[in-house]
C-alpha cells in the first residue's frame, strides 16, 4: 500500500477529506497546494485565511461538513493488499497524464503504479461491436501489447473488454481506468477481468470508495484514459458514442487519434468516418499506429483488419456461394433470402451451421456477420 512519499505533501486523510468535499475539484487543489503547500496546513487554517485560496464561500463550507466515515473507508481500503493512493505530487504519479488540463489531484490504484509510467496506447469503442469489430480491438491490443505498449481501456463492455484480453492473452501490459471507486467493478462481469488486469497492471480512478457507476462518472473517466495515453485508437463507435467524447479528450490533450475504417452500412463505422475526417489518422494495420509514437521496444507484425487466428474447417461451394452473398456487412435474413433465392428453412439451417463453424455470429437486430478471412 502507498499512504505517502518521503517528499511530504501531508497526511493521505488530508488530501482525502478534500477529495470528498462536493465541487472540490483540480483547479481548487492546485490553489490550495500553491497557498499552503499542503491539505494539511489548508484544513488547520481559519476559514478567514483559507479563504487566501481563493475559493467560493460555498466549497468552504463544504470543507467544514466532508464526510468523515468516507474518508475512515477509503483509509481501510488502502490497507489492502496492492492498494495505492498517488497524490499528483507524488514522483510515482503518471507523468503523462500530470501536463492534462485539470488532472486528478487523487489517483486509487489497485495493481502495479510502476505500470501508469510505462509507455500507453488508449483502444476504445462500442459496447455492442460487431464480430469484427471485436476480433479487431483484441488482435491490435495483441500486437500493440508485444510492441511494448501498455493498453489503457475502460473495462466496459465489447471493445474495451476485447482490449484489455488482447493484451493479456499475450502476457503484455493492460491499464483499466474505472467509472467508480477502486472498490467495486462494473459491470460485475468483469470482476475476473478486473483482477487480471491488476495482477499484471493497474485499475486506476480518481473517484474515492462507495462510489457506484453514475452517468456523470463516464465522461470524466474518459479524460483520465486518453491523459494516460500517448493516443488513442477507435476501433468501432456510432456518431453518438461515449467513444467520441475519449477521442475528444485526446485531440484537447495533444495526443494522436486513429481510427479503424468500416463498412459505409456499418452505423458503427460512421464515429470512425467522422474523426478521420476530422483528422484522426486512419489505420489498417498495428504497424500504422506505431510509426506516429515514439520509438518502442520491440518490432510488431503487421496485422490486417478483421484477422483471425483459429484456422476454420473447410466450405462445400454452397455454403460458400451464401458467404458470399452475405459479404462484408452484417445483413438480415430478408436480404439474404433476396441475395440467395433460398427458402426461409434451408436459409436457416445453412446460416446455424455456419455459425457453429464458426464462420458468422449473430449481431444485434438478428443480423448476420462474416467472421474472419475465408477462401
Amino acid at each position: 500500500m502507498t499512504h505517502d512519499t518521503p517528499l511530504g505533501g501531508g497526511s493521505p486523510a488530508a488530501w482525502l477529506r478534500l477529495c470528498r468535499t462536493p465541487g472540490f475539484g483540480a483547479r481548487a487543489f492546485q490553489r490550495v497546494i500553491e497557498c499552503f503547500q499542503t491539505p494539511e496546513a489548508f484544513l488547520a487554517a481559519s476559514r478567514e485565511e483559507q479563504q487566501r485560496a481563493g475559493l467560493s464561500g460555498e466549497i468552504l463550507a463544504a470543507v467544514a461538513r466532508v464526510d468523515e466515515a468516507g474518508v475512515e473507508e477509503d483509509l481501510r481500503w488502502l490497507e489492502g493488499k496492492d492498494h495505492h493512493l498517488l497524490r499528483c505530487i507524488d514522483p510515482a504519479y503518471p507523468q503523462q497524464l500530470r501536463c492534462i488540463a485539470a488532472a486528478p489531484p487523487l489517483l486509487f490504484v489497485v495493481g502495479k503504479p510502476a505500470v501508469l509510467m510505462q509507455p500507453q496506447l488508449a483502444v476504445v469503442g462500442s459496447r455492442n461491436p460487431t464480430p469484427g469489430g471485436a476480433v479487431n480491438a483484441h488482435d491490435f491490443a495483441a500486437h500493440l501489447a508485444r510492441a511494448g505498449l501498455a493498453v489503457t481501456s475502460g473495462l466496459a463492455l465489447g471493445i474495451d473488454a476485447d482490449a484489455h484480453r488482447g493484451a493479456l492473452e499475450v502476457d503484455g501490459l493492460s491499464v483499466a481506468v474505472l467509472g467508480t471507486g477502486p472498490d467495486r467493478v462494473y459491470p460485475a462481469r468483469h470482476r475476473d477481468l478486473a483482477d487480471a488486469i491488476a495482477e499484471r497492471g493497474a485499475l486506476v480512478t480518481e473517484l474515492p470508495t462507495g462510489s457506484g457507476p453514475r452517468r456523470e462518472h463516464f465522461p470524466r473517466r474518459n479524460r483520465i484514459i486518453s491523459g494516460l495515453a500517448l493516443g488513442t485508437l477507435i476501433v468501432e463507435a456510432s456518431r453518438f458514442s461515449g467513444s467520441l467524447i475519449t477521442a475528444q479528450h485526446a485531440l484537447d490533450q495533444g495526443r494522436e487519434v486513429f481510427a479503424i475504417p468500416g463498412s459505409i452500412h456499418n452505423p458503427l463505422a460512421r464515429g470512425c468516418h467522422e474523426l478521420i475526417r476530422q483528422g484522426a489518422k486512419l489505420v489498417e494495420s498495428a504497424s500504422d499506429v506505431l510509426e506516429e509514437l515514439p520509438p518502442l521496444v520491440a518490432p510488431v507484425t503487421e496485422i490486417p483488419v478483421e484477422s483471425t487466428a483459429d484456422a476454420t474447417p473447410p466450405l462445400d461451394p454452397d455454403y460458400r456461394r451464401l458467404l458470399t452473398a452475405l459479404g462484408h456487412d452484417p445483413a438480415p435474413v430478408d436480404v439474404l433470402l433476396q441475395r440467395t433465392g433460398l427458402t426461409p428453412d434451408v436459409l436457416s439451417s445453412m446460416l446455424l451451421q455456419l455459425e457453429l463453424m464458426g464462420y458468422v455470429a449473430v449481431c444485434p437486430g438478428g443480423r448476420y456477420a462474416r467472421l474472419g478471412n475465408w477462401t
